[in-house]
């Protein structure tokens, strides 16, 4: 993994960036879905409680004037409800989370990821929130705890099954996002699709748990999309070394395929000696980032040349996708830099792989996945629309490209 991907909380001086606006969201969702649980717990001691006309004795009274609560990641707003008896016997509730006249947290380092990998899946949310809101605060009852884990997970279900049919999807990325779990036979490989549809909105689609990105695993992700109400994709772009591709010549055979060039780089470069990989990054460069199909094409043709024969597996690793490496090409220029790699789906996981890479066995199957599809959903509210967004009308609709401009027919020449 590149650890440039990864942003330093300890050294970012108040800096503003997306991952930092990321974190302060789903810190704000986490405490509020968390105070919303605990409010639960509390009025379930009064669920006996009744007036006279048979209604409850005691229910929420809306909210407290929200307050910020500084944290490391900046100030995150917070929002305490209120109750009120009906029967006139006085009835307050407290939040243990965020206890009366707090207002600033201990320093925290990348937030959100520690909370979900330390709290959602492994129960210790008590010790989780502590992090966040220093050695003084109240834990978390078990009830609270139980309820929160049902809440997100019946969230991620729900997601799960919202139709595709509202929207036509132009292109899709896919990838696999491998889990960092223990003591399982099979590590959790995270099968993630984002697709784009024609008003240039990046959304999530699949985030499913897979076996090592086998071609069975993502068949049952397509045909699940596919009974949803998704469309057949234009494009779909992805790592070659994937069963995906065998999956979606089954599911959507009209859907051309894109080779990340991200990937094939680092899997060419590593069947290269190290003192090679410089030039070899350099010429694999000169392929992807030429003005024409037909430039690339000998681009590619000097690359395999140079090295075929002192190194043949580097030649052949690069020779065996060719024509999917070549795809993006006729599609229009504006969308290029999206649709040569999967990095609408990497960028977004690189701090994910980072925490789960540490996490020690932390978390179960359920709660990688859970943890996975949070994160990725404050990660979509920050996303935006694709570059070029006004041409994916034309690439639905059959308009031809070639070298990323715009065909003209002979009849429209004429006239």
């Amino acid at each position: 993994m590149n650890t440039n991907n990864i942003v330093d909380f300890a050294s970012r001086d108040g800096i503003s960036d997306a991952l930092t606006d990321l974190l302060k969201t789903g810190a704000q969702q986490l405490i509020a879905t968390a105070v919303e649980a605990e409010l639960e717990s509390f009025l379930a001691q009064f669920a006996n409680l009744r007036t006279e006309t048979g209604h409850a004795a005691v229910v929420r009274n809306g909210h407290h004037p929200a307050r910020p609560l500084q944290t490391g990641i900046g100030p995150v707003s917070v929002r305490i409800p209120k109750v009120r008896s009906k029967s006139g016997e006085p009835v307050t509730f407290h939040s243990a989370l965020v206890p009366p006249y707090v207002r600033k947290t201990k320093t925290l380092e990348a937030a959100l990821p520690w909370l979900y990998l330390k709290g959602v899946s492994s129960g210790e949310m008590g010790a989780a929130l502590k992090v966040l809101l220093g050695p003084d605060a109240k834990g978390l009852s078990a009830n609270t705890v139980s309820r929160l884990k049902r809440d997100w997970a019946k969230e991620y279900d729900g997601w799960r099954d919202e139709p595709l049919d509202e929207d036509t999807w132009v292109y899709i990325w896919a990838d696999g996002v491998y889990s960092g779990l223990r003591g399982e036979d099979d590590k959790l490989c995270a099968l993630v699709i984002v697709g784009v549809n024609t008003r240039g909105q990046k959304k999530y689609l699949a985030i499913e748990d897979g076996v090592r990105e086998s071609t069975q695993s993502w068949r049952e992700v397509l045909l699940k999309l596919k009974e949803r109400g998704m469309n057949t994709p234009k494009l779909a772009i992805g790592d070659g070394a994937m069963g995906f591709w065998a999956a979606l010549e089954e599911v959507f055979p009209e859907t051309r395929q894109q080779r990340c060039w991200m990937h094939k780089t680092m899997n060419v470069l590593n069947c290269l000696p190290k003192l090679s990989q410089p030039k070899a990054k350099t010429a694999l460069h000169n392929i992807w980032q030429a003005e024409t199909k037909k430039d690339a094409e000998k681009a590619f043709d000097l690359f395999i040349k140079t090295y075929q024969p002192k190194y043949p597996k580097a030649a052949l690793c690069l020779q065996k996708d060719r024509d999917e490496l070549m795809a993006f090409f006729d599609f229009p220029a504006q969308h290029w830099q999206s649709i040569r790699t999967t990095n609408p789906i990497e960028s977004t996981f690189a701090t994910i792989r980072h925490r789960t890479k540490r996490s020690k066995g932390c978390l179960t199957r359920n709660g990688m996945l859970h943890m996975v599809f949070k994160l990725g959903q404050c990660a979509q509210e920050n996303w935006r629309k694709l570059r070029g967004f006004d041409y994916l009308a034309k690439v639905i609709t059959g308009v031809k490209f070639k070298d990323g401009i715009e065909t003209i027919k002979t009849d429209q020449i004429a006239a």
